[in-house]
């Protein structure tokens, strides 16, 4: 059960991360399916600087790992722009801009992935390794019973993340920045009206998805396959997208959905392993949340409240 538990926490913090980025952009009023293309361009970037600097650090080092997650929300958060640009300047379609993006996203860093291996280090591959990251007990916490679980094996990706989704509750509901976006997707010609620019909220509201989603794509990359590669997500932008939809576009709730998710994944693989699947099952045993999604969806779709004006385009003429 420890293990279920532990397993479900790596997985499930960075999907909350991605969620919670999904989350400042549709509050903000910009529908952003493009999650799974900013998570990968934004680990593809924090990879990166693991395969060109990584070796001037100590070996074993982490500050590797720290510096790799700041470029990938870097990297995440300037592809964010790219959205940004096509649904708030340019007033494009936001449901075909986000699926253009991901598949952009992942036609680039597949190409530039192959060709950085063969032509620099001359090593024919589509993945950049990072290197296992450490995984450590919390002192006293880890002791607790039953609880103690989630203090177990814990990455540092999932403290840095529960700090920053910390600081987002803080950021979008107790500031008046905050208060500035969550209006831009219920009322935006209020925003206006008040002298504040619902364009550039809105853009920044996408760059922090960007960021945010960065920074959860860096972790699956740390932990799921210790590199980097388009394959290695799955799916997990979507099942994001899933997550907020689930919490109502709020982020307590998305918190609850996310680690409904990561447990469904982690209690999928126990369960193959004490049924002593042949590993040709593995593929079906990653479907379950997708499964789960489907079913939550199904129950709750119709009590779900989208902000008033996602998905439309702002026009200050309008009324």
């Amino acid at each position: 059960m420890d293990t279920v538990f532990i397993d479900g926490l790596s997985y499930g913090i960075p999907l909350l991360c991605i969620a919670i980025g999904g989350i400042y952009s549709e509050r903000s009023g910009i529908i952003n399916l493009a999650l799974e293309g900013l998570l990968g361009m934004g680990a593809f970037t924090g990879s990166l600087f693991v395969a060109f600097f990584g070796g001037f650090f100590v070996q074993h080092s982490s500050v590797p790992m720290y510096f790799a997650f700041l470029f990938a929300m870097i990297g995440g958060a300037l592809f964010a722009m790219l959205h940004g640009l096509l649904c708030v300047k340019l007033k494009a379609n936001q449901v075909i801009s986000g699926v253009v993006i991901n598949i952009l996203a992942i036609a680039f860093t597949g190409f530039f992935t192959r060709q950085l291996n063969s032509q620099v280090f001359g090593q024919p591959s589509d993945r950049i390794n990072l290197g296992v990251s450490v995984r450590f007990d919390i002192p006293f916490l880890s002791d607790i019973p039953i609880i103690g679980a989630a203090f177990q094996r814990v990455y540092p990706f999932q403290l840095v993340i529960i700090a920053v989704v910390v600081l987002s509750w803080y950021l979008l509901y107790k500031t008046r920045f905050g208060m500035r976006l969550r209006a831009c997707g219920d009322n935006p010609h209020a925003v206006d009206g008040a002298g504040i620019s619902v364009a550039k909220t809105r853009f920044v509201a996408v760059m922090i998805s960007g960021a945010l989603a960065g920074l959860g794509g860096m972790s699956y990359a740390y932990s799921i396959a210790a590199s980097f590669s388009p394959g290695i997500y799955m799916g997990t932008g979507y099942l994001a997208i899933a997550a907020l939809i689930f919490g109502n576009w709020r982020i307590m709730p998305t918190v609850a959905a996310c680690m409904l998710f990561g447990f469904a994944r982690s209690g999928g693989q126990r369960l193959s392993h004490l049924l002593e699947l042949p590993a040709s099952y593995s593929d079906l045993i990653f479907t379950l949340p997708y499964v789960v999604t489907l079913l939550v969806l199904i129950f709750f779709s119709k009590s779900n409240k989208a902000p008033r004006a996602l998905g439309e385009i702002y026009d200050k003429g309008k009324r």
